[in-house]
Formats: structure tokens, C-alpha cells, sequence
């Protein structure tokens, strides 16, 4: 990895464990946070209260998503799940209920204070049938083809090697799998100096991908059926180039 994605991935780090410290001691949720409700343009809303009312309140404010793949992903029971950068684990505890006791759900993430919150938090809920892994999302600690759905809620846009992270993406998923993330999406062109104030607004740190080169990333790495379905379009400086989306996509069977 060059030297610039290397200092990225470390100001994320930091960023996401002052955030779950900051959860954990009660002094705040940090940036772009607050799930349950507030003014929060990206973050606000996205949950309903039948999901919530199940989850440790710590779990929730940690949220630092754009979306709610787990309700979008259509999860069935029986699954396998792996959700990239799990965070405080409020994705993973949520599919974990939907795949129920004969499924599994995995939440991956590199930062230790978000993996102690995440593992406190799946304690309090009482869920047993889910993991929570240290690792990167550009190299996946899982094997070949042992995963049924990927999900990521607002993460991939902060991977400084976005067509690896979609490459393993391909590689954990079974035959048939399903990729399924929340993400950060730009439409058309947008100057640097707006689209760098744009992106610290949504998200702290961002690199979000045009929609186009999205599509051609998924593809590139072997997906097919691939589609990005606005969910939530944001009104900043560039009406409507900022866009959360469902991001879908699958794993060809043969």
C-alpha cells in the first residue's frame, strides 16, 4: 500500500476509536453520528424503533452509517453474514436476529476500541450466533466462498483500495452470494476543492466513488447484476451529487 493510503487508513483508526471511546464514556458519539433520531442529515433515521428498542443504547450511538443494509439485504435465515466495518455492531446484531440461530453474522473491523464496544454490546443484547473479527476489509480474514451476504454500512468509501476491497468482497462470497453495502455516492463531476468540503461534511473522512466507476469496480472484480439505488440524496454546496445509496450486486454461480 503507498504511503498515502497507509496515512488514511491510520487517520480513520483514530477517528473510529475516539468515536467509540467517546461512546463508551459517555462524552459523545462523535462525528456524523446519532441513528436514533436529531437533525443529523446522513445518520438520522435510519433505524426503526422495533430495531433499536432490541439493541444496547451504546450500539446505536455508535452508528456511523448511511444507510440500513440489513434491511435492505433481504437476510434469510440460515445465512452467513459478514458486514464490513462493523463498527459498534449495530449491523451485525441486527442481522444476526434476522439470519436467526442457524445463521451466523460476522463484523469486521480494524480499530480495537470499536471491536471491545462491539464485543460489550453483543454481550448486553444477548445474541450468540455472531463474531466480531480484527482485520482490514482489503484483505478479509475469512476463507474462499464461506460467505452468503456482504454488508457495509457507509465504509468502502473510506478504503484508500477500493477495487481490492470489492475483490475480496468476490472471494469470501459463495457462488451465488450477495453484496449488499450502504455507501457514499458522487453523480458526475465535482470540483475538488467542493467535492473535499462535501465529503468532510458527510462523513469525517470520505473518498466516495462517482456512481459510474462504482459500477465498473463491481464489475471489474467479477460481479454481475450490478445496481446503486439512491436512498438518501444530500443537499450540500452541490445539490444532489452526493447521494447515499444501496449498492447491489452477485457472485456468479458458475
Amino acid at each position: 500500500m503507498t504511503k498515502a493510503g497507509e496515512d488514511l487508513k491510520a487517520v480513520v483508526r483514530e477517528k473510529y476509536a475516539l468515536t467509540a471511546l467517546g461512546v463508551t464514556d459517555g462524552s459523545g458519539c462523535g462525528c456524523g453520528c446519532g441513528t436514533s433520531g436529531g437533525a443529523d442529515p446522513i445518520t438520522a433515521n435510519l433505524y426503526s424503533h422495533a430495531e433499536t428498542a432490541v439493541l444496547p443504547e451504546t450500539a446505536v450511538r455508535a452508528s456511523l452509517g448511511c444507510g440500513n443494509p440489513t434491511a435492505l439485504a433481504e437476510l434469510k435465515p440460515g445465512e452467513i453474514v459478514l458486514d464490513l466495518g462493523s463498527g459498534g455492531g449495530i449491523d451485525v446484531l441486527l442481522s444476526a436476529r434476522r439470519v436467526g440461530p442457524t445463521g451466523k453474522a460476522y463484523g469486521l473491523d480494524m480499530t480495537d476500541a470499536m471491536l471491545d464496544l462491539a464485543r460489550e454490546n453483543q454481550r448486553k443484547a444477548e445474541v450468540t450466533n455472531a463474531e466480531f473479527l480484527k482485520g482490514d476489509i482489503e484483505s478479509i480474514p475469512l476463507p474462499d466462498a464461506s460467505v452468503d451476504v456482504i454488508i457495509s454500512n457507509c465504509v468502502i468509501n473510506l478504503a484508500a483500495d477500493k477495487g481490492k476491497v470489492l475483490r475480496e468482497a468476490y472471494r469470501v462470497l459463495k457462488p451465488g452470494g450477495r453484496f449488499a453495502v450502504s455507501d457514499v455516492v458522487v453523480k458526475g463531476d465535482v470540483p475538488a476543492d467542493v467535492r473535499r468540503s462535501v465529503e468532510l461534511w458527510i462523513g469525517c473522512i470520505a473518498g466516495a466513488l462517482e456512481e459510474r466507476e462504482y459500477a465498473a469496480q463491481l464489475s471489474a472484480a467479477g460481479f454481475q447484476d450490478v445496481s446503486l439505488e439512491p436512498t438518501r440524496v444530500y443537499r450540500a454546496e452541490v445539490d444532489g451529487k452526493f447521494y447515499s445509496a444501496f449498492v447491489r450486486a452477485t457472485k456468479p454461480v458458475a
